[in-house]
């Protein structure tokens, strides 16, 4: 009797921080709905996936918002901001009256309370970003006008008339084959990378997973480089090197792992 007193009294002292872990739940990949961006709010294929609702006290909203090529929103403005983080291809977005900005993956972006703005894809690539939005009195978002074809054209030769650093395909390829570099830049990165069935950060796993079995190091190099900048982390990519050693072959693994030990080295 004795004991079954003590352990009631220590569960009604157990801190708050236990009970509250009663509260957690977790969205799983692919049971969310995905839904057509509206037309009257969006240019273009939009597909928007809402990843959290606000949750009182708390008022961000948090969704994934994917555009094909060319697809874009209306100018509309936020009353608390909003903040967007690129997680596939190639972007574009412009405060009312300032320069039209390219946004990549792993940029992010604050758009201050008020701001008229636009954000879509570029031209020639998709593009898919996470947007965290905060309600007042209920409300996310002012929806104003389009942003007209000839408006979206007249931007897009702004930002491609202006002076940008050549990509890493253009750096290694683009003096002896131009079309291969461009081919790279456009067709893998701006659209095989930029499909939104696999993040960046799986699909630089798939990437240097094969690049480990095909014992190819010089291009494992980059993508090892690559992949820690898209979320892998250095134990991930060493247990794929182990795993792979049993299925790709003991060479193949010892050669990624002496690329590998040069590229942790220069990292942070």
């Amino acid at each position: 009797m004795n004991h079954l007193f003590t352990a009631m009294l220590l569960l009604v002292m157990l801190p708050p921080a236990f009970a509250a872990e009663a509260d957690l739940s977790i969205s799983r990949a692919g049971t969310r709905r995905v839904t057509p961006g509206q037309a009257e709010h969006f240019t273009g294929k939009v597909q928007v996936e809402i990843l959290q609702s606000a949750v009182v006290p708390g008022r961000a909203a948090t969704g994934s918002v994917h555009f094909d090529a060319g697809a874009r929103t209306a100018w509309h403005t936020h009353p608390l901001g909003q903040t967007l983080i690129v997680t596939a291809g190639v972007g574009r977005v412009q405060v009312f009256g300032g320069p039209v900005q390219e946004i990549k993956v792993g940029d992010v972006v604050r758009i201050p309370p008020g701001a008229k703005h636009w954000h879509g894809a570029a031209a020639t690539s998709a593009m898919t970003h996470i947007a965290v939005t905060e309600a007042s009195d209920g409300k996310t978002v002012d929806w104003l006008e389009p942003v007209s074809d000839a408006q979206y054209a007249a931007l897009r030769q702004a930002v491609e008339t202006a002076p940008t650093q050549p990509s890493r395909a253009q750096r290694l390829l683009g003096d002896v084959v131009p079309k291969l570099a461009q081919l790279t830049d456009d067709v893998l990165f701006g659209g095989v990378w930029a499909r939104p069935g696999l993040s960046q950060r799986d699909r630089s796993l798939v990437t240097v997973s094969a690049l480990i079995a095909m014992n190819r190091p010089e291009q494992l190099r980059s993508r090892l480089k690559l992949g820690l900048d898209n979320g892998l982390t250095k134990d991930e990519l060493t247990e794929a090197m182990t795993q792979l050693a049993f299925y790709a072959g003991w060479p193949n693994a010892l050669s990624a792992v002496d690329v590998a030990r040069e590229v942790f080295a220069s990292q942070p």
